[in-house]
């Protein structure tokens, strides 16, 4: 073993996990019907991956052979079983090379986007599929993506093994939806997707690259989607929603690296040939006419990237965006971003107002309601209760770049 075996080895493995985790975990888990047992064995996968390569050297197809060991894993488990018998014909399907489903596995052809939707389904508890999705397919932990829940780590942890335990006890059927099933389970696919999204766009200092990379690959498969239902306008409005935000990605830090929020972009680092791609989505779902949250988050979003272009948007009509997007989903963060809007429209006192309807125990620890709550407080004038919302916002930030803006804006004051 050289002295650069060790590290090239780690980096194999990292890029396999970060490109083809959720690809092979969704190949295990369509012939053992367990989750949690082809994560266990993948994991094993990855573990042997570290202790072999950097001696042995790196496979040419590193993804194979993980898939090969953890399969292999499996079947031993399976062989020293009591239950010969029930595993007898698991095992010779195991044996076989991992081919597509064909009982309907044709109506979805991308694997992960498979598993996305047997995890939608509907005996498992509805609050438990996104993040579901984000463990099994993306790899993520329960700390990793407790935020984008607005839940402890612990009590999402506890509802994710309920969850796996579900599908195992309940045999929740594993082959994967047919065309006409799809539309059923669309939303918690779509809402799964957008989680991804979110968790990667969080971390604004670029720190963990895997997760900054969850916001292309979150993209990818909404692109599949929108392929796969053409007929159905929310996966375009949502690929519309992602493209706007993405397209602003570089503007988000200045050269020197802090934080930048939307309001005071450089729009010339924006991405107009992804922006003109959003606003094409958002075009051809306006153009099936009905109307869903997705597709009403993206058209906010056109709004407030016209205004930083120049165009002029009455803070009226983005106000009536957000109370459509409200009555559409009323959600803790459209109320959050309404109330801004309103402060737009009709003053910072009346954006307080409606920060303060809010009922405490749902934003107490919300950093962006602190964040909206400061900077309002400061526009009225309040700047000591500012100052404090400030500080507050910055405690339940877990972005150093955001958290250094958030006391400069308090020292300002």
């Amino acid at each position: 073993m050289t002295s650069a075996a060790l590290p090239e080895a780690h980096a194999a493995a990292e890029r396999a996990a970060r490109q083809s985790y959720g690809r092979l975990v969704a190949i295990l888990s369509a012939r053992m019907r367990d989750i949690a047992a082809s994560e266990d064995a993948l994991a094993d996968a990855f573990a042997r991956a570290l202790e072999r390569w950097p001696a042995e050297g790196i496979p040419r197809q590193p993804e194979a052979w993980l898939l090969g060991v953890a399969r292999n894993r499996v079947l031993d488990a399976w062989r020293h079983s009591r239950v010969q018998e029930q595993a007898g014909q698991t095992l010779l399907a195991m044996a076989d090379e991992f081919a597509p489903e064909a009982n309907g596995g044709e109506a979805v052809p991308d694997e992960r986007l498979r598993l996305l939707f047997v995890c939608a389904h509907p005996a498992i508890d509805a609050a438990a599929r996104a993040p579901l999705m984000l463990q099994t397919v993306l790899g993520l932990d329960a700390a990793r993506m407790a935020g984008a829940f607005l839940v402890a780590p612990a009590t999402l942890g506890q509802r994710l093994v309920r969850a796996k335990a579900r599908i195992r006890a309940a045999r929740i059927p594993f082959e994967f939806p047919r065309a006409q099933d799809l539309s059923q389970r669309l939303q918690d696919v779509l809402d799964g997707i957008y989680a991804a999204y979110g968790t990667g766009w969080d971390d604004i200092d670029g720190a963990d690259s895997a997760q900054r990379g969850l916001t292309r690959e979150a993209i990818d498969l909404c692109r599949i989607l929108c392929s796969l239902m053409p007929q159905e306008p929310e996966p375009l409005g949502l690929l519309a929603l992602m493209l706007f935000c993405e397209s602003r990605a570089a503007a988000r830090r200045n050269d020197a690296g802090a934080y930048v929020p939307l309001d005071v972009q450089d729009s010339r680092r924006w991405d107009l040939g992804m922006h003109a791609q959003a606003e094409e989505a958002l075009r051809r779902a306006a153009g099936m006419h009905a109307l869903g949250a997705f597709q009403m988050e993206a058209a906010i979003q056109s709004a407030h990237c016209a205004r930083r272009l120049g165009a002029p948007v009455p803070a009226e009509a983005v106000l009536a965006l957000y109370d459509g997007l409200v009555a559409l989903r009323p959600c803790t963060g459209a109320h959050v971003s309404r109330a801004c809007a309103v402060a737009r429209a009709e003053g910072p006192a009346a954006g307080l107002s409606a920060l303060d309807a809010l009922a405490a125990g749902e934003v107490a620890n919300y950093q962006p309601y602190w964040a909206a709550r400061a900077h309002l407080l400061g526009a009225n004038g309040e700047r000591e209760a500012a100052r404090q919302a400030y500080a507050r916002a910055a405690g339940l930030s877990t972005s150093a770049a955001v958290r250094a803006y958030l006391s400069a804006e308090a020292e300002r004051l």
